[in-house]
């Protein structure tokens, strides 16, 4: 009996000490060796996806002397989120995406954050127009299309709220355009898929953005890749993997890099800067770093899964962007929305997302990351953050138990005469959510990215996931003012960031002949079709106004756009 105590008693003592163990790794970081490198390069960026890229970029042309390497662990670039296949492609512009507009308690609809996100895509419009212009994009079609954003409800609180959303946003110059409907008839025209087989009896209502736009992100961030490889000062190393930071004494890093092409042999490279744009294996790399502020998050992973239709006969009849709206108690993330994509040089359409529970922080990464990334600073918050977000596993639960005739049927609430046989299923990439500390709630579970960066500025990483690669060039102008604040305030630098982003330090929504200025140039560099914005905007036009000629072949415009 005694004996069966002890053993007892020890095996309980074993697994506190390893929990232990597991829960303090970060304060016995491995060793990092010396660098070869006494001259440290400028930066150092971790990823090689559509942030580091575009960092990569902005740096090249404010500071070309500056010496740039980037390490990606894959043997490609943009391979995980970035790519294609691995995000809904939206180019996110506020147009329908009704969580970004939530009703307030008085039954007005709040449109603070969808106007800032159809800010920030408009610098993102800029930034691409910029590059076109100096080669380093190919042709706009290659990676970004003229797709019109859709919003689609039913139910009569939903199709009010549908309706009062249209009226507060159109009356901002970015939003100017957006129509609005009941009409079956009309919705067909617009969407003949989500219409043909529906009850004609049933309340539905729509709006209808004819500047919205779909986009390849792996396509543009290749692209630019490929230019930035070309500057002497610029080198980039595949099937690379950061290992181990650590800061020296001088403010710099020593970043350990394992060739998992000669079987992990390791090096070490000296550092300025250090930019973690690593997608979900961001976080990871910030803790391994050590710096106090990586203490206040965690990541909370969910994958997702899209059904998608690659019949050309039906992907050319739906060219729309259409996005649903959450059910209740449903989180942001559960948004249904039937997207018409340009993939592989042929068209798709893509419905869902489909939530996929899962450990991992990267579509190629591995099942023990959720696990390594919990530490004794992190552990309790991430305990919290699941007691307060019930819904949240609830629906991931549900999700998990799905059947295809489960998908199917949901489908068909969009896509009324789909079968089954039309459809596949496909793993997108992953989204780590934010699990942040707050001064006065607590843990919080946080929706959209952030950039988090060390007090002295010699390191920041992006965490997060939505809207992401869609507003890259504004996140990093942001990363940009809080690392290198004082060249950000030099002359030199400002006359350069206007030159890529004409924009910058102003807002375009606030002045109808600013946004016509802005739109006229990007749609002609990109190829999209260009609304005029009426100077005295005020109230809702009657009718939509009809786009003006697009600088692109007609047969490459979508097909309402021609008949506006």
């Amino acid at each position: 009996m005694k004996k069966s105590i002890k053993a007892g008693l020890g095996a309980v003592a074993a697994l506190v000490l390893a929990a232990l163990l597991f829960l303090f790794w970060p304060l016995f970081p491995r060793s990092v060796p010396k660098a070869e490198n006494e001259q440290p390069v400028d930066v150092v960026m971790v990823g090689a996806g559509v942030m580091s890229t575009t960092l990569a970029t902005y740096l090249q042309e404010l500071q070309p002397d500056w010496k740039i390497e980037v390490f990606e662990r894959l043997d490609g670039v943009a391979l995980e989120s970035s790519n294609g296949w691995n995000n809904a492609g939206t180019g996110h512009s506020g147009f329908a995406e009704l969580n970004y507009t939530p009703q307030l308690p008085d039954g007005s609809v709040e449109t603070k954050r969808a106007v800032g996100i159809a800010e920030q895509f408009e610098v993102t419009r800029q930034f691409w127009a910029h590059q076109v212009g100096r080669g380093h994009l190919q042709s706009p079609e290659t990676f970004v299309n003229a797709t019109p954003h859709m919003s689609f409800v039913w139910g009569d609180d939903n199709i009010a709220f549908l309706k009062k959303r249209q009226q507060a946003l159109v009356q901002n110059p970015l939003f100017y355009g957006m129509e609005y409907s009941e009409d079956q008839a009309q919705i067909k025209k617009w969407a003949p898929l989500m219409i043909e087989g529906r009850d004609p009896a049933q309340k539905i209502a729509a709006t209808y953005m004819p500047l919205g736009t779909d986009v390849n992100h792996g396509v543009w961030t290749e692209q630019l890749m490929a230019s930035l490889q070309k500057g002497p000062n610029f080198q980039l190393h595949l099937q690379s993997e950061v290992t181990a930071l650590r800061q020296n004494a001088d403010k710099t890093w020593n970043v350990t890099v394992a060739d998992l092409a000669k079987g992990g042999q390791e090096k070490t490279v000296k550092t300025k800067f250090v930019f973690v744009g690593a997608g979900g294996a961001a976080l990871k790399l910030l803790q391994a770093s050590g710096i106090p502020e990586s203490k206040n998050y965690a990541g909370f992973p969910v994958g997702g899964q899209f059904l998608a239709i690659e019949n050309p006969e039906l992907a050319k009849r739906h060219d729309v962007k259409a996005y649903g709206i959450a059910s209740t108690g449903s989180p942001p993330m559960s948004v249904p929305h039937l997207d018409a994509r340009q993939l592989d040089g042929k068209p798709v359409v893509l419905f869902g997302p489909f939530a996929l529970a899962t450990t991992k922080f990267l579509k190629n990464g591995s099942w023990w990351d959720l696990f390594s990334s919990v530490t004794h600073d992190n552990l309790m918050g991430m305990l919290r953050v699941g007691i307060h977000n019930l819904d949240l596993v609830q629906y991931l639960m549900q999700q998990a138990e799905l059947t295809d005739a489960d998908r199917q049927a949901v489908l068909a609430q969009y896509f009324p005469e789909a079968k089954r046989e039309d459809w596949k299923l496909v793993t997108a990439g992953q989204r780590v959510q934010i699990i942040k500390r707050d001064p006065e709630k607590g843990a919080v579970l946080q929706f959209g990215t952030e950039i988090v960066g060390s007090e002295d500025g010699s390191i920041a990483a992006l965490l997060g996931a939505s809207p992401g690669a869609s507003t890259a060039p504004h996140i990093m102008l942001n990363l940009l003012k809080k690392s290198f604040p004082e060249q950000m305030a030099s002359a030199e630098w400002k006359a350069r960031i206007q030159q890529i982003v004409p924009s910058y330090g102003r807002k375009i929504n606030e002045d109808a002949a600013y946004t016509n200025e802005i739109r006229r140039m990007t749609s002609s560099a990109l190829k999209l079709p260009y609304l005029d914005v009426p100077a005295d905007l005020g109230k809702k036009a009657e009718v939509a106004p009809a786009p003006a000629a697009a600088p692109r072949n007609a047969t490459q415009l979508n097909k309402e756009m021609q008949a506006l």
